[in-house]
C-alpha cells in the first residue's frame, strides 16, 4: 500500500512534490490533505491537484496540523513552509505520530536544532531533509572520484558560488529578506552549499569564521549610487525600463499564489530589491576548520552576472576542479526566477554547462565524464523523489540525508552569522546544537 501524505506549505516549492507524486510515484505514494495559513494558496493547489487527475483533498489551516494527521491517518508530512516556521511545524508533526521530510535549511537557528531533535527522540520518528544537490550527476561524480582516493586525503576545499541577476535579487524581494526570517543566504541558500561540503569530503565542520554585509542591494546602497525615489513593489508602479522590479501580474503561479492570495495573510512577494528593511548580506566569506583537517574557503554573491559555482578540492595526491555555469547570462528585463534561462548568443565567452577536472601530482590534467542529468537541479530533482517515495535503498554514495546531516549543514550557517556579530571564531561544539557529533 502507498504511504499516506501531506503537504504543510502550499508556496511554489510544494507544487514539485505534489507533480511527483501523482506523475511519478502514484504507486508509493498518495497525497491525502494540503495545510496552510492561507485560503487563497489552498485553492490554488487544489486546482493545481485536480489538473493532475487527482481528488479534491481536504484543506487544514495551521493550528490543524495535528488533527490533519489523526483524521487523514497520516503517515508522512512534506515541510515546505517558510524556513523560520520550520523547528515548530516538524516538531509538531513528529509529536503528533508522523514522519517528516522537510526542504533545507533543516531549521535557521541552534533553538530550533533543539527542537527538532528533541522531538524526534521522543516521538521515535524520522527526519529526512531534501539535499538535491547532492543528487545532481555533476555533484555524485566529485563525491565518487574523492571517495576512490584519486586525489589522496583532501587538505582543502575552495568554494565559490555565484547567484546572478535574476535568482540572487528575487531573495531581497521576498520573506527572505529578513535575518529572522531566513537564517540570512548563509543558512537558506548556503546550507545546500555547506552540506556539499560535508558529503564529498565526509566530514564534520568545527570551527567558523565569517565576514560579509550588505554591498549592493538594500536602500542605502541605492541612495549612495543615486538610484532615485524607488516603488515599494514591482507589480504597482512598474516601469518598463526597471529590470529590477518584480510584477506578479506577468506569470500566472506568481499572481495565483501570492498576488491574489495577499488579501489573506498580507504578504507581499514583490518588494524592491533596493528598499529598506533588509537585513540580510548579499557579500559572504566563511572560512571552517573540519574535524579531519581539512579547511573550506567559501564566498557567495548575489548579484552577479552569472549564475553558477566553482570548487576545487584539494588533496595529498592531486586536486580536483568542478566548474558549473548554470546560466550564462541574464539578458532580458524580466528577472523572475520561474522563466527559462535566457538566450545566449552564440559565441559568447560563457556558456551554460559543467566540467570536472582532474589532474594528479606530475601528470597532466584529464577531463572526468559526468553522466548526463535530466531534469532539475542539474537532474537531481528526478532521483531524490525516487528515494523519497521508493527508498534510498543500497547507495554508495551515502545521497539519502538524515536530521543529523541537516544540522550539520545549518551548523556552519548559523557559526557563521554567529561569526559576523562577534567578529570572532565560532566553535560549532560550543552552540550546542541538537544532535551534533
Amino acid at each position: 500500500m502507498p504511504r499516506r501524505y501531506a503537504v504543510a506549505g502550499t508556496g511554489s516549492r510544494a507544487r514539485a512534490y505534489v507533480r511527483a507524486i501523482f506523475e511519478e510515484h502514484p504507486e508509493d505514494a498518495e497525497l491525502v490533505a494540503l495545510l496552510d495559513p492561507n485560503p487563497g494558496r489552498l485553492a490554488v493547489h487544489d486546482r493545481w491537484v485536480k489538473e493532475l487527475g487527482g481528488p479534491e483533498l481536504p484543506q487544514y489551516g495551521a493550528d490543524d496540523l495535528e488533527q490533519m494527521i489523526k483524521e487523514q491517518s497520516v503517515d508522512r508530512v512534506i515541510v515546505t513552509s517558510p524556513d523560520y516556521t520550520h523547528a515548530e511545524v516538524v516538531s509538531r508533526v513528529l509529536r503528533a505520530g508522523a514522519d517528516v521530510i522537510v526542504e533545507k535549511p533543516l531549521t535557521i537557528d541552534a533553538n530550533g536544532t533543539r527542537q527538532i531533535v528533541d522531538a524526534m527522540n521522543q516521538s521515535g520518528k524520522s527526519v529526512v531533509v531534501t539535499f538535491n544537490y547532492r543528487y545532481s550527476p555533476r555533484n555524485s561524480a566529485l563525491r565518487q572520484l574523492i571517495a576512490d582516493g584519486e586525489i589522496g586525503t583532501v587538505t582543502s576545499v575552495e568554494f565559490q558560488w555565484v547567484l546572478d541577476t535574476r535568482h540572487g535579487a528575487d531573495y531581497f524581494r521576498r520573506w527572505h529578506r529578513e535575518k529572522r526570517f531566513s537564517g540570512g543566504l548563509l543558512v537558506h541558500k548556503a546550507s545546500h552549499h555547506f552540506d556539499l561540503v560535508n558529503w564529498w569530503i565526509a566530514s564534520t565542520p568545527v570551527r567558523v569564521f565569517a565576514s560579509g554585509g550588505l554591498s549592493f542591494y538594500g536602500a542605502d546602497n541605492a541612495a549612495a549610487r543615486g538610484l532615485g525615489q524607488r516603488p515599494a513593489r514591482g507589480t504597482i508602479d512598474r516601469s518598463a525600463d526597471d529590470p529590477w522590479l518584480l510584477d506578479l501580474r506577468t506569470d500566472d503561479t506568481n499572481r495565483q499564489l501570492y498576488l491574489e492570495s495577499e488579501q489573506y495573510d498580507g504578504y507581499i512577494r514583490d518588494q524592491d530589491v533596493f528598499g529598506p528593511g533588509i537585513t540580510i548580506e548579499d557579500n559572504l566569506a566563511v572560512i571552517a576548520e573540519y574535524a579531519n583537517g581539512a579547511r573550506l574557503s567559501y564566498s557567495l554573491n548575489a548579484h552577479s552576472p552569472w549564475e553558477g559555482y566553482r570548487v576545487s578540492v584539494n588533496g595529498t595526491e592531486g586536486r580536483a576542479e568542478l566548474e558549473v555555469v548554470e546560466r550564462a547570462a541574464v539578458i532580458d528585463d524580466q528577472i523572475d526566477p520561474s522563466y527559462p534561462a535566457e538566450r545566449v548568443v552564440p559565441g559568447d565567452v560563457r556558456s551554460d554547462g559543467e566540467r570536472l577536472v582532474l589532474q594528479k601530482h606530475w601528470a597532466p590534467a584529464v577531463e572526468v565524464e559526468i553522466p548526463r542529468g535530466v531534469g532539475g537541479h542539474g537532474g537531481g530533482d528526478r532521483l531524490i523523489y525516487a528515494d523519497l517515495f521508493q527508498g534510498p535503498g543500497n547507495d554508495p554514495l551515502s545521497r539519502a540525508a538524515d536530521v543529523h546531516d541537516g544540522v550539520r549543514a545549518v551548523a556552519v550557517g548559523i557559526a557563521a552569522n554567529e561569526s559576523l556579530m562577534s567578529g570572532r571564531p565560532v566553535v560549532i561544539a560550543d552552540l550546542n546544537l541538537g544532535g551534533w557529533s
